[in-house]
């Protein structure tokens, strides 16, 4: 599949707010420890995702999106096959004026040393600095989102973390129905119908082992 053609499936979500400012810097209130784990209660089923302590600014954002609720009663509402068991799936809050939150610094997979692999978690984004509060799970190896795996000088996306329960779930989504009709160009034929809700969005803390 064209490279250009997969980025523009994926950065076409969320447009960059050029007025707000970068975060160059994880809330104090919300840095991520080394086990913080995310359970999103979604209306196909339970997601635990493990935040990365190697992307710290990103893991901070997606926690404060989380403890401020902004992730309740969104939705995954996208699901992008590139084959039966290789793809993606999308949500967040879709640039909604009262979940989001400033842009947050980019965080390139070159620098944090983590990859696009089954079960990575990721932030959607415009151009590199622009993610706000949509991410994208992976099914199946999808390394060409790395850092420097397209173009020379390619950002790649933001990886913070990897589901740890919940895969199953994470691949039902990917299969499930899209509406023909719904969404805009190259994103036609992707957009879930019905959209699976993700109910509420929790911290925990794994137990040591």
């Amino acid at each position: 599949m064209d490279r250009r053609l997969f980025h523009t499936l994926v950065l076409a979500t969320v447009l960059c707010a050029s007025s707000v400012l970068a975060q160059t810097a994880p809330s104090p209130t919300a840095d991520a420890a080394p086990r913080d784990q995310v359970v999103l209660e979604t209306s196909a089923g339970a997601i635990v995702i493990a935040l990365d302590p190697a992307a710290p600014v990103t893991s901070a954002n997606f926690l404060r999106y989380v403890e401020e609720k902004r992730l309740d009663g969104v939705d995954f509402y996208r699901a992008m096959k590139i084959t039966p068991t290789m793809g993606l799936i999308q949500g967040g809050t879709q640039n909604a004026p009262d979940r989001i939150l400033p842009p947050i610094a980019h965080e390139p997979t070159s620098e944090t040393g983590l990859s696009h692999v089954d079960g990575a978690v990721s932030m959607a984004r415009f151009d590199p600095g622009s993610a706000t509060g949509d991410f994208f799970i992976i099914v199946g190896d999808v390394r060409s989102l790395d850092a420097g795996r397209g173009a020379p000088g390619d950002p790649g996306f933001a990886v913070f973390g990897r589901v740890v329960q919940g895969m199953d779930i994470v691949r039902g989504i990917m299969t499930s129905p899209t509406s023909p009709t719904e969404g805009e160009g190259s994103m036609r034929g992707q957009m879930l119908e019905p959209r699976i809700r993700i109910v509420s969005a929790r911290r925990v803390t794994a137990d040591p082992d």
